[in-house]
């Protein structure tokens, strides 16, 4: 009776992503050509929780403009700020059974952009990103050429809790693949012992474990080139890909998987806002819950 009860369960947690695209997740991210208002912003993407890409929403930012090599090695060339260094690319990623996060490095923006041209050299891949406000704490000198928030958002968001996320890109393309949350059947997770690359002298990496951290879920599955003979079940999520060009917002909603590439020398802001801890983040913690008790991850 047991089994038969938990074979229910199981069955019915891989029906509902199809029941759940159905009736809500979109086909594709659709377009809006011009910002909504902080009520529509409310009632048809962030209620819902449906990404779309806003056209025209950062055209009156002096950074689409103004934030080319030459401009930012004249306004913040010497200035050091915190680069992520790994020997491929991909930060906070799994490697065998490791957590692995990037190097830092504290480089000028001006060897970082000799590096990115081909003018200099440096060991692996670098990245200059941080996930809380580095432009305020490392690159004020660039804060006048975008807005200090998105108004229209704000007064949509400003009350929340964990994590909606603006994704505004000022030059180059991002593309995105997504998955909805009610993906989450098809999604494997796995405990890794977290661990941080060290560049050593002679230019290469080593893998150093924190030994005072606690173990890290994450996602050990590429969605470029998914294992399925080791995750048979990721065959039946549908993921949504999108490229947000220059000008371009990305409303990615809290709770939703993601994977992130980027063309050579892309440069773009996040705002990132609280969501709220509503129905929808309860229904979210049941399922994952459900998950991993019936053994589907």
């Amino acid at each position: 009776m047991a089994e038969a009860a938990l074979e229910a369960v199981r069955r019915a947690l891989q029906e509902f992503p199809a029941a759940a695209r159905d009736l809500s997740v979109p086909r594709v991210v659709p377009y809006l050509d011009e910002p909504p208002s902080p009520l529509c912003f409310y009632r048809d993407w962030v209620c819902p929780n449906r990404p779309c890409i806003i056209r025209n929403a950062l055209q009156h930012w002096p950074a689409l403009q103004k934030w080319s090599p030459s401009y930012l090695r004249a306004t913040v060339g010497s200035t050091e700020v915190s680069v992520a260094v790994t020997p491929d690319g991909y930060a906070d990623a799994v490697r065998g059974d490791r957590f692995v996060m990037p190097a830092e490095r504290r480089l000028p923006i001006s060897h970082v952009l000799d590096v990115l041209e081909g003018q200099a050299q440096h060991p692996g891949v670098l990245y200059v990103q941080k996930q809380c406000s580095n432009l305020p704490t490392e690159l004020p000198q660039l804060l006048s050429d975008i807005e200090s928030h998105v108004p229209w958002a704000s007064e949509s968001l400003v009350h929340k809790d964990h994590y909606e996320n603006l994704y505004c890109v000022v030059s180059g393309e991002k593309h995105f693949l997504l998955h909805p949350p009610s993906d989450r059947p098809f999604i494997p997770y796995n405990l890794y012992t977290p661990a941080t690359y060290q560049l050593t002298e002679e230019g290469t990496f080593r893998v150093v474990d924190e030994e005072a951290m606690e173990k890290v879920p994450w996602i050990p599955l590429d969605p470029l080139a998914p294992d399925l003979a080791r995750y048979p079940s990721y065959s039946q999520a549908r993921a949504l890909r999108c490229t947000v060009r220059a000008g371009e917002m990305l409303y990615l909603p809290a709770l939703w998987f993601h994977h992130v590439q980027q063309s050579h020398g892309c440069i773009a802001v996040n705002f990132w806002y609280d969501m709220e801890y509503d129905l929808k983040y309860s229904y979210f913690q049941l399922m994952d819950s459900l998950t991993r008790a019936t053994g589907l991850d």
